[in-house]
């Protein structure tokens, strides 16, 4: 493994996204954390192993080297399965999130994925970390539908007759012609876009921002922590 090393940052660390690795195991040289966690990954799993791996959305639809790792994985396992996250379930206020399921595949000529399956968990769906947090039941209708063992018997719930079906399914051809081969999709409508008065109700709006506020002050609180005391001030003071 070769390590670029990073410029120096002012405070005398090290700048994060300026670390690139350059594996031969990998399909592209990139400094994006999450693509690189995405590439080490797949090759950690054996021959027909499976993996469900959380990314941010970027590793979705960014271009150059994103582009090339996706192609890569589409050709080279079966990408099955995309559960798109709802916002307010991190710490880290804002946070667009996905769970990305596939399967790792031997060498043939023709890609491993035919199908890929998304459910949408997002669009206008509200959760907050203390007021409404996410539960296990939030998750039923995606494991039903995802069916475990018997992927086969999979079906839409999503049609032009119900158009806000939250499972939806595109197929490799599909996918080859989108720009940059974005795995970027959703179809449902946003209704607070559409709608002002399909917005969340007031008090669920409020504690969506009392709970950004509290993980932004809980944040802020712990690098004011590491933050080195200044002698000198404290002795002018």
């Amino acid at each position: 493994m070769l390590v670029i090393p990073p410029r120096p940052c002012p405070s005398g660390g090290q700048e994060k996204d300026d670390l690139v690795y350059n594996r031969q195991d990998f399909w592209a040289t990139s400094s994006n954390k999450q693509l690189n966690f995405l590439q080490h990954i797949r090759t950690m799993l054996k021959t027909t192993g499976s993996a469900a791996v959380v990314l941010p959305d970027n590793v979705l639809f960014e271009g150059g080297a994103g582009e090339k790792v996706r192609r890569n994985l589409l050709e080279k396992c079966n990408v099955h399965t995309l559960l798109r996250l709802p916002t307010g379930i991190w710490y880290s206020p804002g946070v667009k999130a996905n769970v990305l399921f596939f399967g790792k595949k031997p060498g043939r000529p023709q890609p491993w994925t035919e199908k890929l399956w998304v459910y949408d968990l997002r669009t206008n769906k509200h959760f907050t970390q203390k007021q409404k947090p996410i539960t296990r039941a939030d998750f039923d209708e995606f494991v039903e539908c995802y069916k475990a063992g018997a992927v086969h018997k999979r079906t839409e719930t999503w049609s032009e007759a119900n158009p806000d079906g939250r499972w939806c399914c595109y197929t490799y051809d599909e996918i080859l012609k989108r720009d940059k081969l974005s795995l970027d999709l959703f179809w449902i409508k946003d209704k607070s876009v559409t709608d002002s008065e399909a917005l969340p109700a007031p008090d669920i709006l409020a504690a969506e921002i009392a709970d950004e506020l509290e993980a932004a002050f809980e944040l802020f609180s712990k690098i004011a922590a590491k933050l080195p005391k200044s002698a000198a001030r404290a002795e002018e003071l």
